[in-house]
């Protein structure tokens, strides 16, 4: 399994592996924009006229006002504008009354007739133009005497008269004509008034017109004097039910949450690809560009691209078509992993890219990206390297404030949303930043232990004096627990110089040489003065194979107390390949001098040499203190020379070669090791001989002309000071 994974990792190590992994993550993004898996869909495809298959709610409070509604508004008002007519005209009653005189004439023309037959007269009196005469009228019209006749005339042309003289619109012209009988003389017949009523009826006519100019500006004032209809809709409020028939109305509200598809599904995905493919471009860039050091890792490079994924799924889960919960998804929860896990311009470049694609589409895209974005950085800045668990407290609330200002900023213009709304958004960022802060630190520890990387916080608490190792270093072996402080201190300032980790240098320090702890006795710093050395009489080889073993039982025991591979990379590297130089010696010694019949390898420790910047910094700073416990420089030039005559072994050995350090880093560490164990082993001053008074209980300091009174009670304490 470990060999699968190692050829997994080389294989991902390749620029063309890297950018398969690149395209591969660019693709599912797309997937996740593209595809509805979200509870709450954005979109739904629906026209006026079908049925909705769902029940769908308001996925926020929002007012708008509404076209479809307002013109319906408009025409209401419209159509209780009653149609304008002008007055009556008596010209057209006039008109109407010649052309019943006319009519009256021809038919006593006819009935004089004396040259046509019966018959003829008939056909003559059904060829009337405006009065339609059937063959039984005109029976009874040939049949009247004469002086009945022209009594038919005359009530004819009174009543027809009569009725002319009211109003008379098109609308209305049935309801008089029907009323026409009502109007004839009591003193004629049933037969002669309905001759009456036949002969008037065809003359009523409209006299009232219907004026459409002043119809149409009467309607157009009506619709501008309408109010537009605005609609509102509160969070969680149903739109529609399941079942019932999209109207105009209920589309339109759809669209005006952005609910309905706009563009079919070819130009959506056209569009997500779009964008998907600058952001891998840009990514690209960034990485390539800035030469990050996640290139040279597969299994961050991995976990960055699943991470990604994940959270960018989990928004487009649950995001869409919600008021609250937009705002509550602890999406800052990466950036500021990735922040404290590798640097902040990775976790801010990709938190920007991130928060692109889950707000792509959404309503409010913009001010929901820039929440995103903005309440991220400020989590960034104030957690910084996370080294305390109050750092991800103090995140969280930046993460609220940043949040809140971006809710204001875009919430309050227009009053979309009430005070009550605002005040439940801003409660909803105060949640995702406490849920980001929390989240972070779960996935910090979760990320560190996949990636063998050691957080600031995992630092911090194995480098407290009551660690059970520590404490077993100091019990055991209290020369070498002084030792590794000194390294620490060396390493630590060293560090700073050349903005390397100085906190992980300074823990690798404490326990780079764990291992002593089980033989303290076989080391200098634990061997008490005078004191038989175990290394006189042991062969060259089985004390140097004792020496070495101190790398080995080093790990075992950081294994033992759960130390994590990136502190057991100090107990490993802090010697390098480098050889046991005295118990080598004495081997030659032993051989005469010829060094063929030694065996160098023998004599090796197994390595591997530093392979970072910081097992560099602790090789340089543990050579360097065991020289100068041993040689005690009494001055800077002697200082000056111990460390770079240890530099220039060193690199010289070939033990730096995988560090990466730069001739300029090792300037730097050089000067602040000088600075360091100048402070260390400074010159100290020679106080006087202290004499007791004889009629006094106290010392006198006597220094040339001056003296100094100091209680007996003191002394104890000035002699550890000044030992």
């Amino acid at each position: 399994m470990s060999n699968i994974r190692g050829k997994a990792g080389q294989l991902l190590k390749t620029p063309y592996s890297q950018l398969l992994l690149l395209i591969v993550t660019g693709l599912l993004s797309l997937v996740a924009l593209v595809m509805p898996i979200s509870i709450r869909p954005s979109e739904y495809s629906i026209r006026v006229g079908e049925v909705a298959q769902e029940d769908i709610q308001a996925p926020r409070t929002m007012s708008y006002v509404s076209d479809v509604l307002s013109e319906q508004a408009r025409l209401e008002a419209e159509h209780n504008v009653a149609p304008i007519y002008n007055a009556a005209d008596p010209a057209i009653a006039r008109k109407q009354i010649e052309k019943l005189r006319i009519s009256l004439n021809y038919i006593s023309s006819v009935r004089a007739d004396s040259f046509a037959s019966y018959q003829n007269k008939i056909s003559d009196l059904k060829a009337v133009k405006d009065i339609r005469v059937n063959e039984d009228m005109a029976k009874r019209i040939l049949a009247l005497s004469t002086e009945r006749w022209e009594i038919i005339q005359g009530e004819a042309l009174t009543v027809l008269e009569q009725v002319m003289r009211n109003t008379i619109r098109d609308d209305r012209v049935y309801d008089f004509q029907r009323n026409v009988p009502t109007l004839v003389s009591f003193s004629l017949s049933s037969d002669q008034v309905q001759i009456v009523s036949e002969l008037v009826i065809p003359f009523v006519t409209p006299n009232s017109l219907y004026n459409e100019e002043q119809t149409e500006v009467s309607r157009q004032a009506a619709r501008d004097s309408v109010t537009p209809v605005t609609r509102k809709y509160i969070a969680g409020e149903l739109i529609v039910q399941r079942g019932q028939i999209i109207t105009p109305a209920i589309w339109e509200a759809l669209s005006q949450f952005g609910l309905v598809s706009q563009q079919g599904y070819t130009e959506n995905l056209v569009a997500s690809s779009v964008l998907v493919a600058v952001i891998c471009v840009f990514i690209f860039l960034y990485l390539t560009q800035t030469k990050s050091n996640v290139l040279q890792d597969p299994r961050s490079l991995l976990l960055i691209s699943f991470s990604f994924l994940v959270f960018l799924y989990a928004s487009r889960f649950l995001i869409p078509n919600r008021t609250v919960m937009p705002y509550l998804f602890p999406l800052p929860a990466f950036g500021i992993t990735l922040a404290s896990l590798f640097n902040m311009g990775l976790g801010m470049i990709l938190t920007l890219l991130l928060s692109i694609l889950a707000a792509y589409g959404l309503p409010y895209s913009l001010d929901l990206t820039l929440f995103y974005v903005l309440s991220t950085f400020f989590g960034i800045f104030i957690l910084g390297k996370g080294r305390r668990i109050a750092h991800f407290f103090w995140a969280g609330v930046a993460i609220f404030g940043a949040g809140s200002a971006v809710i204001l900023a875009y919430r309050l213009p227009g009053f979309v949303t009430d005070w009550i709304g605002i005040a439940t958004l801003v409660g909803a960022a105060l949640f995702n930043g406490m849920a980001s802060a929390s989240l972070a630190l779960l996935l910090q520890y979760l990320f560190s232990q996949v990636l063998g990387k050691t957080t600031s916080l995992e630092l911090l608490e194995i480098s407290r004096p009551d660690h059970p190792l520590l404490q077993f270093i100091l019990q055991n072996a209290p020369g070498t627990y002084q030792h590794s402080l000194m390294v620490s201190n060396l390493g630590e300032q060293a560090a700073k110089a050349i903005n390397a980790d100085a906190l992980l240098v300074r823990v690798g320090a404490l326990h780079h040489d764990a291992g002593k702890a089980l033989n303290p006795s076989f080391f200098i710093e634990n061997q008490v003065h005078d004191n038989l050395n175990p290394h006189d009489d042991l062969d060259p080889r089985v004390s140097s194979e004792t020496i070495i073993r101190h790398v080995t039982e080093g790990v075992q025991l950081a294994r033992k107390y759960r130390l994590p591979p990136r502190i057991q990379d100090f107990i490993r590297e802090h010697h390098g390949t480098l050889i046991t130089r005295y118990q080598y010696t004495q081997a030659l010694k032993a051989a005469n001098g010829d060094p063929s019949l030694v065996n160098e390898d023998d004599f090796r420790y197994p390595g591997p040499r530093p392979q970072s910047r910081e097992t560099g910094i602790i090789m340089l700073a543990d050579g360097v203190e065991a020289r100068a416990r041993a040689e005690l420089p009494k001055d800077d030039d002697e200082i000056r020379s111990l460390v770079f005559s240890s530099f220039e072994f060193i690199k010289q050995s070939g033990q730096l070669d995988d560090t990466n350090l730069t001739l300029r880093d090792l300037s730097l560490i050089a000067e602040s090791f000088i600075n360091t164990l100048r402070n260390t082993y400074h010159p100290r001053i020679k106080y006087p001989e202290m004499k007791k008074k004889p009629a006094d209980s106290n010392l006198k300091l006597e220094a040339s002309h001056q003296s100094v009174t100091i209680p007996i009670s003191e002394k104890s304490q000035m002699d550890e000071t000044y030992r």
